[in-house]
């Protein structure tokens, strides 16, 4: 698939980037940095202008992504009551949503800032959430493009630097990309047992300092034989 890429993009150039960019950008299965090395180091070979292969980047990556955050605001205002309302996913509570939105929107401007340039991978999930959120346009557009120019820089600088061996260099900034996500995902696992194990505390301890039921029982008797004798 990268070959059929990349053949394109020698044959048909600037088009066929901002084509294969911007399916990328939206979501679709496919490598649009990997091109984007591979534009950089056609530059370098003077097949194609770096000068005008950055704003074709930049201009194809944040139409993708507004597509894909326009889609999720129109679904927005109809999917989480869908969800609710299907039995198969009661675990999905309206609690546990409302938790989830917090968790997303006291984070969501580093979430697209990092998506566009280190975590690919999430920049369409990423983007989808943004819209179903209604997280505000301008600043979610303030911070795709200030990610996708770092992207753009990044990807072209790299492949336009090191021409005759874009693919290593490519190679290892995904495997860079793929520890730091590796990273994020242990971090996430370790915090989410650590909050269980704590909850786990909290309810042992209330347990412990709450009487038995026997003890109430000889509470009750004793205040009765006290009224008793009063």
């Amino acid at each position: 698939m990268n070959a059929l890429f990349i053949s394109a993009l020698q044959h048909y150039g600037y088009p066929a980037l901002w084509l294969i960019v911007f399916l990328a950008a939206a979501g679709a299965p496919i490598s649009g940095s990997l091109l984007l090395f591979a534009a950089g180091a056609f530059a370098a070979f003077g097949d194609l202008n770096i000068f005008i292969l950055f704003p074709v980047a930049l201009c194809a990556a944040v139409m993708g992504d507004n597509l894909t955050y326009f889609i999720g605001r129109r679904l927005g205002t109809v999917l989480p009551e869908w969800l609710e309302r299907k039995k198969r996913f009661r675990w999905i509570t309206p609690k546990s949503l409302e938790r989830a939105r917090l968790y997303f929107r006291s984070r969501t401007k580093w979430a697209i800032f990092i998506t566009r340039f280190l975590i690919v991978a999430l920049g369409g999930p990423i983007n989808l959430l943004a819209g179903l959120e209604q997280y505000p346009y301008r600043s979610f557009l303030f911070w795709d493009v200030s990610g996708q120019i770092l992207s753009a820089a990044i990807s072209l600088g790299l492949g336009y630097g090191f021409a005759a061996s874009w693919e290593e260099v490519a190679g290892l900034f995904g495997a860079f990309s793929g520890l730091v996500l590796a990273a994020i995902a242990g971090l996430i696992l370790v915090a989410l047992l650590m909050r269980g194990v704590r909850q786990r505390r909290r309810v042992a301890e209330t347990e412990s300092t709450d009487p038995e039921p026997h003890e109430l029982l000889q509470e009750q008797e004793e205040f009765k034989k006290t009224e008793e004798i009063n």
